[in-house]
């Protein structure tokens, strides 16, 4: 059995989640006991052992090539890896980082341990947050999705962030619609399933989060 030790807020984690939904691999996933490990880690069938994200990434499109999340297409593979990297470097940074890092418990995260939240971080994060959805709804209404038509990598690492934001609630929804809807029809892939069935003790999600109409 394929094994995935996985922290459940953390953006990296929740990425192979899904990337592992959609290329249909069952998997014994298991809640890390220690958040301060270089996590994800995989496990493979063969044994093979991956530690990190781009490990990760690398073994799953490599060992399997028939759902491919990373596009052959030089122009969308160009577009799909440079909304990676966006997600990643500036969402992250400046959103993610601010608002989930500092709302959810360290344990779940492998943030650095810390008293309360500080309310100043999190504004901050809000801010940053309505000032790039302009950005992504630009490009989910011109194509669908983030680099094209079809579902990438790109559009799995963004649905994590927004997930893990939306679970605290985060998420301005009504900010816009285009984002709104692309993200309805992301939490309602079959690869989203066992993300939406998070819970946390002592923080429960939002009345919507599982719900695929919101």
């Amino acid at each position: 059995m394929r094994r995935l030790t996985h922290l459940v807020f953390q953006p990296a984690s929740r990425l192979v989640r899904l990337m592992l939904g959609e290329k249909r691999l069952v998997v014994d996933p298991h809640a890390a006991e220690d958040a301060k490990a270089h996590l994800p880690v995989f496990v493979d069938l063969d044994g093979t052992r991956c530690e990190g994200l781009w490990a990760i990434v690398d073994q799953i499109e490599g060992a399997y090539p028939e759902l491919p999340l990373v596009p052959e297409e030089p122009a969308e593979r160009g577009q799909a890896l440079r909304w990676l990297d966006w997600t990643i470097a500036i969402l992250g940074d400046q959103v993610t980082r601010k608002i989930v890092f500092e709302k959810a418990n360290p344990r779940f995260t492998g943030a650095p341990t810390r008293s309360t939240p500080d309310m100043n971080v999190i504004r901050s994060g809000r801010e940053a947050l309505r000032e790039l959805l302009p950005l992504l709804g630009k490009a989910v209404e011109a194509q669908g999705n983030l680099a094209g038509r079809a579902c990438t990598i790109a559009d799995l690492a963004l649905a994590a962030h927004l997930s893990a934001l939306d679970y605290f609630g985060e998420m301005p929804w009504e900010a816009n619609a285009a984002v709104r809807e692309w993200y309805t029809r992301m939490k309602s892939r079959p690869s989203f399933r066992s993300l939406l069935a998070d819970r946390v003790p002592g923080q429960p999600p939002v009345s919507h989060y599982a719900e695929l109409d919101f």
